[in-house]
């Protein structure tokens, strides 16, 4: 916790940090309750939250809903989103910035059957990639990937979310997912496969958390409680993993069933690493950031240029 700036972490700051709304925060989670997002269950559980003294509450968007439109119209003060997302997002107009990268390695992956032939990205000549569509983490990753082996010759479909069913029915060749989620699935269901990086030094950031650029001014001591408030529940779900996994099946459809709950542990055990990094907590590197607006704009992502200081900052954590 050293890097995050000047935490609010006494529960008698609870009112100052929450800012002018006296019901605290609403961090929104850009999916249907997942395991993933097990830090945020594990600090709401365990109280960490109020801790560090910030009131939060959770909000999933589910499947459909856009990524930004509850932040905007100021129904969710906080989103986690992928910092790519955050930069596309911006390039259209939408006035939030980043302030905490929460996974330090870019979760987005190659996913082929472990007999496959492919063994790099430079195999994937002549063959086809599906993808659940031109948009996001996903696309962004593949596009990565064509840029950096100069693919001429590559076939994508976009296959929604049925990646395990188009790789396993050989519908495609490969397919991009993440690998804290659409490999160990696919694994977890008895079907075999190998991941591959994307990309050498790939320039895409990825989930964090990000608010409306008016509202720092307001609101960032509760920024930076809600960050204390996730690196303790990751303290925690480290050395708990067992009693981590009995609070996500409160929040998480169908964690009771003992398969469900075993897919879980691994999505779990692939997660943990990421957010946890080589260092701090939702630490910002400017120059990853500037390296990926300058590939974003240079390959036509964004419609506009958009600095890396406009979307995101150092002010909360470093």
């Amino acid at each position: 916790m050293k890097k995050i700036l000047a935490a609010c972490a006494a529960l008698t700051l609870l009112a100052s940090c929450s800012g002018g709304d006296d019901d605290g925060l609403t961090v929104g989670l850009s999916y249907v309750p997942d395991v993933q997002f097990f830090p945020f269950y594990v600090a709401l559980d365990q109280g960490f939250f109020e801790d560090a003294g910030v009131d939060v509450e959770l909000r999933h968007h589910g499947a459909q809903e856009p990524l930004f439109t509850a932040l905007t119209t100021g129904e969710e003060d906080i989103v986690f989103a992928g910092g790519d997302e955050v930069m596309f997002a911006r390039a259209e107009g939408v006035d939030a910035k980043n302030f905490a990268t929460l996974y330090q390695t870019y979760p987005v992956t190659l996913i082929v059957p472990e007999d496959s032939a492919i063994e790099s990205p430079a195999d994937l000549e002549g063959k086809s990639v599906g993808i659940p569509g031109e948009y996001g983490e996903n696309y962004f990753g593949l596009l990565a990937m064509i840029d950096a082996y100069g693919l001429e010759d590559v076939t994508v479909d976009s296959i929604g979310f049925t990646q395990m069913a188009a790789l396993s029915r050989g519908d495609v060749d490969a397919v991009i997912g993440f690998v804290n989620n659409d490999a160990v699935a696919m694994s977890a269901q008895g079907f075999a496969v190998r991941t591959i990086d994307l990309a050498p030094d790939l320039p895409l950031i990825g989930p964090g958390l990000s608010a409306m650029v008016d509202s720092f001014d307001e609101n960032s001591d509760a920024y930076r409680a809600v960050l204390e408030g996730v690196e303790m529940a990751l303290d925690y779900a480290e050395a708990n993993p067992e009693e981590t996994l009995d609070i996500v099946t409160e929040y998480v459809p169908g964690m009771s069933d003992p398969q469900v709950r075993e897919a879980a542990a691994l999505t779990f055990e692939a997660t943990l690493p990421l957010y946890r990094g080589d260092g701090t907590v939702g630490a910002q590197d400017i120059q990853r950031w500037a390296d990926m607006s300058d590939f974003m704009s240079r390959i036509g992502i964004l419609s506009v240029p958009v600095p890396a200081e406009d979307a995101m900052t150092t002010e909360i954590v470093r």
